[in-house]
Formats: C-alpha cells, sequence, structure tokens
C-alpha cells in the first residue's frame, strides 16, 4: 500500500518519521504510542509549525472511526445493568461536582489561567477530565488476555458509557435544530438486514475494511445532512451492526486505520498552543487528581455488589484520563468556551496520568494481594451471583482457560480420568456454552488471589492445566499458585519457544507448545487415516 498521500497530507515525511520515533520510545517503556504523538505535536509547535486545513480533515476522520468502532462494541445486555450506567452516571456527577467546584475555587482565588474560567467552563474541563481512556485500558486488557474478564468487561462498559455521554455533548454542541429530514433516519433500522447482509458477503479481505469505510464515513455524512453532528451517525452505523456475528473482525480490522489516522487528532493537538512552564506546571498538577476519579469508581463498585477485586482491578484500569477528553476540550475550543492553552494543559494531563496508570495495571493483582485486608473493608456483604468465590467440590484436574485448547484437554482429560475434571473460564458466555453441552465449566478468573485462597483451604485438586490465551495470564496464574503455597503439578501451554523458558521459571512442571504440538497432531492424524485406508 502507498502511504505517500499521508506523507503529502502531514506535510513532510519528517513528521511522520518523529511521530514513529516517539511514539515507539513511548511503547519500550510501556506507555502508549499516542503519549509520543502529543510530543511529536508539541515538538512541531516549538519549531514554529501548525497544523493545516489537511492536517485536522485527518484528525477528524480519526475520530470518526473511533466512534464507528465504539459502536461495533456495543453491548446493550452489559450497558443496562446498574453496575455500568448507574456507576458511569453517578461517576460523571461526582467527577463534575468535586472537580467543578475545585476549578472555580481556583478562579476565584484568581490562579494562574484558572482566573479567566467561570462556572459553565470549569464545569466543561471538569467533563473532560472525568473520562477513561479507551485507547490504554483496551491495550493493558488485551495485553493481560483480561478483556473477557468480569473486571475487563465491567470496565469496557463503563467507557462504552462514558462515550455514549461525550458522543451526546458532542452531537448536542453544534447548536443546530436537526432539520424535518432527520425523521428519515428512523428508515436506518429496517435496513439493518441490509447492512447485516453485506457485512455476511464481503469476504474478509479489503471489501470489509471498504465496506467499514462505508459505514463510518457514510453514515457522518448522512446525520450532517439533516443537521445532526455527524460523530453521532459514525456511532449509529456501528450501532447497527453490532449484533452481527462479524462485527468483531470489523472492528479488529478497522482498528489499525483508527488508529493510523487518529495519530493527525494528536499530532493536531500538541500543535494547538505553545507548551510553557506554566502549561506544564497546570498539567502536572492535575494529574495526581486522577486518583480521586479512581477513589469514587472503587467506592460506586463496592456499593453496587462488586467484590473488592473486582472493583479494584476495574478502577486500576479506568486510573487515567482520556483521548475523548481531549476531543472534548478540542470542542470546547472550537467554539470558544476555553481558551486554547487547557487543551494543551489536558493533552499534558493525559500523557503523564498514563506514566502513573501503567505501573499499577503491571501490578494490579500485587497490589490487591498485598493490600487485601484494606480493600476489603469497602466489600458489601451481598455480592452479584456472577461475581463470587467458586467452588471446586470435590475435583482433582482444574483446566483454566476453556478455548479450543482447554476443550480438548477437558474431553481428554475426562475420558481418562472421569467426572473428576473441571473447567474454568472467566468468558461467562462461554461457560454457559459449555454447560449447555454437559461439560463441568465453571465461572471464574485464575488470576484471582480469593479464588486461589479459598481453593488452598479445601480443595483436592492435584494437577493444574494453564490453556489461557497468553504468557502473561498463565504467569499470573503461576504466580498465584506460588503465593498460595500449591504442592499439585502445575502443566500451561506456550505459544513460542522463548515463552517455555518463562513459564518453567514462573513454576510450571510442564510446558507444552500448541503449535509445534498441532502439527505433529495433525501429521500422527493424517498418516492414522492413510494406514486405515489402506486396510
Amino acid at each position: 500500500m502507498d502511504f505517500q498521500w499521508i506523507a503529502i497530507a502531514l506535510g513532510d515525511v519528517a513528521w511522520i518519521s518523529l511521530a514513529f520515533i516517539l511514539g515507539f520510545a513511548s511503547r519500550l517503556i510501556n506507555l502508549p504510542p499516542l503519549v509520543g504523538f502529543l510530543a511529536t505535536g508539541f515538538i512541531l509547535n516549538a519549531m514554529g509549525i501548525s497544523s493545516g486545513e489537511t492536517l485536522n480533515k485527518l484528525a477528524d476522520l480519526g475520530i470518526t472511526l473511533l466512534l464507528f468502532t465504539v459502536g461495533l462494541k456495543l453491548n446493550l445486555k452489559l450497558l443496562i445493568k446498574p453496575q455500568i450506567w448507574a456507576v458511569t452516571t453517578l461517576h460523571i456527577g461526582l467527577v463534575m461536582l468535586v472537580f467543578g467546584l475545585a476549578i472555580m475555587a481556583l478562579a476565584v482565588a484568581g490562579i494562574s489561567l484558572f482566573a479567566a474560567l467561570n462556572l459553565q467552563e470549569s464545569l466543561l474541563l471538569a467533563f473532560a477530565l472525568s473520562f477513561s481512556s479507551t485507547v490504554f485500558v483496551v491495550k493493558s486488557l488485551e495485553d493481560k488476555g483480561e478483556m473477557l474478564s468480569l473486571h475487563g468487561r465491567i470496565a469496557i462498559g463503563i467507557l462504552v458509557m462514558q462515550d455514549l455521554a461525550a458522543v451526546g455533548f458532542l452531537a448536542a454542541s453544534t447548536g443546530k435544530i436537526p432539520s424535518a429530514w432527520a425523521l428519515l433516519l428512523l428508515l436506518l433500522l429496517p435496513l439493518r438486514k441490509v447492512f447485516h447482509f453485506f457485512l455476511q458477503t464481503t469476504g474478509h479481505g479489503e471489501l470489509l475494511i471498504l465496506y467499514g469505510l462505508v459505514l463510518a464515513l457514510g453514515g457522518s455524512e448522512i446525520f450532517e445532512m439533516v443537521g445532526i453532528k455527524g460523530d453521532l451517525g459514525a456511532l449509529i452505523m456501528g450501532l447497527l451492526i453490532s449484533s452481527h456475528v462479524k462485527s468483531a473482525e470489523l472492528a479488529k480490522t478497522m482498528l489499525g486505520f483508527k488508529d493510523l489516522f487518529l495519530v493527525g487528532f494528536f499530532l493536531s493537538i500538541g500543535m494547538t498552543g505553545a507548551l510553557s512552564v506554566e502549561i506544564f506546571t497546570i498539567g502536572l498538577l492535575l494529574a495526581p487528581f486522577v486518583f480521586i476519579k479512581s477513589a469514587l469508581f472503587y467506592g460506586l463498585m463496592t456499593r453496587f455488589r462488586l467484590r473488592a477485586r473486582t472493583s479494584l482491578l476495574a478502577t486500576f484500569n479506568l486510573t487515567n484520563y482520556s483521548e475523548f477528553g481531549l476531543i472534548v476540550a478540542a470542542l470546547g475550543v472550537r467554539n470558544d468556551w476555553l481558551q486554547p492553552q487547557w487543551l494543551v494543559i489536558i493533552a499534558v494531563a493525559l500523557s503523564l496520568s498514563f506514566v502513573l496508570a501503567a505501573p499499577i495495571n503491571r501490578y494490579d493483582d500485587m497490589l490487591y494481594r498485598n493490600f487485601r485486608d484494606l480493600w476489603m473493608r469497602f466489600q458489601r456483604p451481598e455480592r452479584l451471583q456472577e461475581d463470587t468465590v467458586i467452588n471446586t467440590s470435590d475435583s482433582t484436574i482444574a483446566i483454566f482457560g476453556m478455548g479450543r485448547v482447554g476443550s480438548g484437554a477437558y474431553d481428554k482429560m475426562r475420558d481418562l480420568y472421569g467426572d473428576t475434571v473441571i473447567g474454568i473460564d472467566f468468558n461467562e458466555d462461554r461457560v454457559i456454552k459449555h454447560q449447555q453441552v454437559g461439560r463441568k465449566v465453571l465461572h471464574g478468573d485464575p488470576s484471582d488471589a480469593d479464588f486461589w485462597e479459598k481453593m488452598d483451604q479445601d480443595h483436592n485438586i492435584n494437577l493444574v492445566m494453564l490453556t489461557l490465551p497468553n504468557l502473561e495470564s498463565n504467569i499470573n496464574a503461576l504466580r498465584q499458585l506460588k503465593a498460595v503455597k500449591y504442592n499439585g503439578r502445575i502443566a500451561a501451554t506456550a505459544r513460542f519457544p522463548d515463552d517455555i523458558k518463562h513459564l518453567r521459571r514462573a513454576g510450571a512442571d510442564a510446558t507444552f507448545n500448541i503449535y509445534n504440538e498441532a502439527g505433529a497432531g495433525f501429521a500422527e492424524h493424517v498418516d492414522e487415516q492413510r494406514k486405515i485406508h489402506k486396510l
């Protein structure tokens, strides 16, 4: 693919090179690349380079694709749970109250740039700071293989609700009254089957990508034509096909394009205003306030009957500021509601919040385990049914991770040892499917210190088989087993040769390279079939 046109759009290939270098440097220290992109904008601004019309259009395209992918991920069954919508709504309200009053107090005191803010502007800033980063959270959960865990689904659900609040604000911010033609948008509902038909028949290649662009950009344009903010149109188009089985594939396919075009947005933010000592200092002072957001999240989640560990890990994921906050602030600057300096301040606070959040999320289970008594003080005695510690009863073999590999291992071990085998997985839908076909599978999280402590007290398990989605998930489970002094045998799957060394060092007694062994098993199967046909 020829990327020359992108280089032209950004003005100079040197811009892309600098964005890549600083983005790569951010990744090396376990920060999202967008931190490097923001830094690139600051540097370009210091060099006297300003963002042009083409760069701004590139940024708008990135936002449109971001909202389209948000729509693709909408799970209405999850969002209607009070642990999601009520926690999000109350949290945004509390943050606006606490942060808004604090900012207004600084304004009344006449401190620095705060002195020029009125009450409405203070609340707008507080609203922008109430969001958490979808980019950071999704990347963190994917790296740890915890996207489908309960705390991961809670965090994602809250992010989606926050995104919906931001989109609602963006849609209302135009101040325009929709035209009478807007009623025709209701025709999109019966057209869902048509959208699903094309999605089903476009295959898995370039047509799928093009179809995603058509839906996102077409939806945005249609809504703009009837006087409604186009960002809402992109989200609605994503929502209309979110229930289709291929929506997840489309979201994954569009991810790279969305991230690519968002580079323009982050560059334009850094180029909005000069990074002075005053601006950096204010951003630096705002960064620790992210922990007030965290305290409010943790308090609300535990009040809504989530377990202390689930609440804490979801809270840690949400301990950051958001790129959506930048989008809200950018709109405020564009409408002359905020001075441009505040956009740069929020960008600095956002970057620093990632610096604070990265090590916290890396050691979240350890932080829970080491300070468990403190966190448990906030846990309510009554809890949700899906968030209770499971009981392994009289099982002797436990298989963690009931995907394709885990399912095959479960069936084989049950053939050999009978009903003494139990499967455990943190994907609730997957657990239900296994139970429907007669497998003894329970909902649980292998990185859960509470579960391992319970198992250590009254379990009969003498063999643990780890078939979790990635190396880090298996390592976390091995650490928990070591913490509770589990003395049975442990086997773990590996995907790459160097994974075996890490698993052995973490305490695995046996390892299994699924790619190498799959090839050997395939060859053995073909050879057996060949012999049968000869007979």
